[in-house]
């Protein structure tokens, strides 16, 4: 997660880490881990707080993550190849843009198959990337945003 997608009172909470006092951040470890820290480097404790606040900001943000990659995870250690990731090739609230021959194109995503752009709603990024191209495209590969899943190498 990055500190624009960080909660602001998150934000702020990290921020106050460094006025805080010696014993304030040892209880606020002891808080959030269970036991107080095995090492007296304010430096490190810091930074190991704020990590923390962030996962924890990010749990709130995006519940089903931890699970997902629990589960991933659990699948490694069990055939020794990696599961691949569900796709999710944007998410609600994030602004995609794209300049074509000069024109800055902006297309908002609503939610799933739910895209607004020049003030019309689309179900798909092809349909747009078609409106603004006036030819056939890959709504995905026009705006540039990758899938997750790695491709599967084709057979002999």
């Amino acid at each position: 997660m990055s500190i624009s997608e960080t909660p602001q009172h998150i934000v702020a909470r990290i921020d106050a880490l460094h006025s805080m006092r010696w014993l304030e951040l040892k209880a606020l470890w002891t808080s959030l881990f269970g036991s107080p820290p095995g090492i007296n480097n304010r430096r490190y404790v810091i930074r190991r707080l704020a990590h923390r606040l962030q996962e924890d900001a990010a749990r709130e943000i995006e519940p089903d993550l931890l699970s997902s990659n629990d589960d991933r995870i659990r699948h490694l250690v069990a055939t020794g190849s990696l599961k691949p990731k569900a796709k999710k090739i944007v998410s609600a609230g994030q602004v995609i843009t794209k300049n074509h021959h000069g024109v800055l194109h902006s297309v908002r995503v609503l939610g799933k198959d739910r895209f607004e752009y020049s003030g019309k709603l689309y179900t798909s990024l092809s349909a747009i990337a078609r409106q603004i191209t006036g030819t056939r495209w890959s709504g995905p590969a026009f705006f540039g945003i990758k899938s997750t899943t790695p491709s599967k190498a084709k057979s002999p």
